[in-house]
């Protein structure tokens, strides 16, 4: 087929079998980058851990989001289309099986080894690139936009094996690190501001992000199992573990409804050029997902006495990355919707409340299963406030941004009528 791109309008645009045969790829990424997370958590080593983490975690979202948004735009499904995808699926595998040795060697004082995870993302990229050059060749209208794509990508990749060669010292390689997540970023966005972008489809972007979020929610599931296994062989089956168990299922609930709760699609619907904002986000709320999992994995290092942090610094692992989520989930709607109001600063108040109130319980000595409960009611103060009150906000304020968006079209449009002349 050729790739000239799909319908940006296109109805019930849902994810294909190969997207999400292609997601589960990142279960394996969001797992070892979790466990990795938690090791060095719990013995102590928490400036090192959260640096190699978020190092990870940038390759990993970035090499999804750039495949989401192609697929989006480009989907042919042929066999050229699946091959790149399954070479892309096997760069994560290789990215992966890297992160081990990435974070052993922060552990460790040792120099940054990223030989293993580069190898990895570059096979991803390098991917991308031939899909995006088979764009620019079929798909004449947008051949700027795909040669900037590919540009773009091809620099970083280069700048990423030369620092792999160079093997420079732990604070080179992540000022360079910045530099070169700088010049990734940075041709998405002008290529889809500046010079028209590319044709992707609101509600099938939204889905897909949707998805990845329930996939690295289901890190937030596997710590909880492993907390709960630990406890009960510790202890056998008690009411502490039963708290943990109801706690990590509740929050991982939580995060999920919380999260859904935004109206991505409606607004990328009609305001397409808040999707860079919105897209680039998602990188921290992925990363905070995925270590709110590490932070209940530490919870059962530390009941297996395999852990140098108390009880107050297991809850801290959890509840930290769940406030980052609150945050960025927080700002992202007030983006969107390019309105604030006093009620929904006092949902985000009262989350926060909670979360300080689990540290603060955990550090006068309270419970294990009672901290980690009122770490799990952080979100559910927004769920109950958007369930009660809050939903008719949100109508009113889609209703105003909608409204706005069909007055600026329909001052657009009488911008661009002609007017008429002096014999009418």
């Amino acid at each position: 087929m050729r790739m000239t791109g799909r319908d940006p309008g296109e109805a019930h645009r849902a994810a294909t079998p190969l997207e999400l045969l292609f997601d589960l790829t990142f279960v394996v990424a969001f797992g070892q980058a979790g466990d990795q997370l938690a090791h060095l958590l719990a013995v102590g080593e928490v400036a090192a851990g959260i640096a190699a983490f978020v190092f990870a975690m940038f390759a990993i979202c970035w090499a999804w989001i750039n495949f989401s948004w192609f697929a989006s735009a480009y989907d042919t499904d042929d066999w050229f289309y699946r091959v790149t995808t399954m070479v892309q699926m096997v760069g994560v595998v290789v990215l992966a099986l890297g992160l081990p040795q990435l974070f052993a060697s922060v552990e460790h004082g040792g120099s940054f080894l990223i030989g293993g995870l580069v190898a990895g993302y570059v096979v991803m990229r390098i991917a991308m690139v031939a899909q995006w050059l088979r764009a620019a060749v079929q798909d004449q209208v947008r051949r700027r936009v795909a040669l900037t794509y590919a540009c773009f990508v091809t620099a970083a990749q280069i700048g990423w094996v030369v620092l792999v060669i160079a093997a420079p010292d732990f604070i080179t390689v992540l000022i360079v690190a910045v530099l070169l997540y700088l010049l990734e970023l940075g041709g998405p966005a002008f290529a889809e501001t500046r010079l028209g972008g590319t044709p992707w489809n609101a509600a099938h972007i939204a889905e897909r992000y949707g998805l990845l979020t329930i996939i690295a929610l289901g890190e937030v599931l596997f710590g909880t199992v492993t907390s709960v296994s630990a406890l009960v062989a510790e202890q056998g089956w008690s009411v502490e573990a039963a708290l943990v168990a109801v706690a990590g299922v509740g929050l991982t609930f939580g995060l999920w409804w919380t999260y859904f709760i935004i109206p991505s699609s409606a607004i990328l619907r009609r305001y397409r050029g808040r999707a860079v904002v919105w897209g680039y986000s998602h990188v921290l709320l992925f990363a905070s997902i995925a270590a709110t999992g590490a932070g209940l994995h530490v919870v059962a290092y530390l009941i297996e006495g395999q852990a140098e942090i108390g009880v107050t610094g297991a809850i801290v692992s959890v509840a930290v990355p769940v406030l980052l989520f609150s945050v960025v989930l927080f700002l992202l709607y007030t983006y969107l919707v390019h309105e604030g109001d006093s009620f929904h600063v006092g949902l985000f108040a009262g989350t926060v409340a909670t979360l300080v109130a689990a540290v603060w319980l955990a550090a006068a000595g309270g419970s294990l299963g009672v901290s980690l409960m009122l770490v799990t009611l952080s979100p559910a103060v927004v769920v109950v406030g958007y369930e009660t009150v809050g939903y008719r906000h949100q109508a009113d304020v889609l209703a105003r941004q909608l409204a706005s968006a069909d007055g600026d079209s329909a001052g657009r449009g009488r911008a661009a009528r002609p007017r008429p002349g002096p014999n009418g």
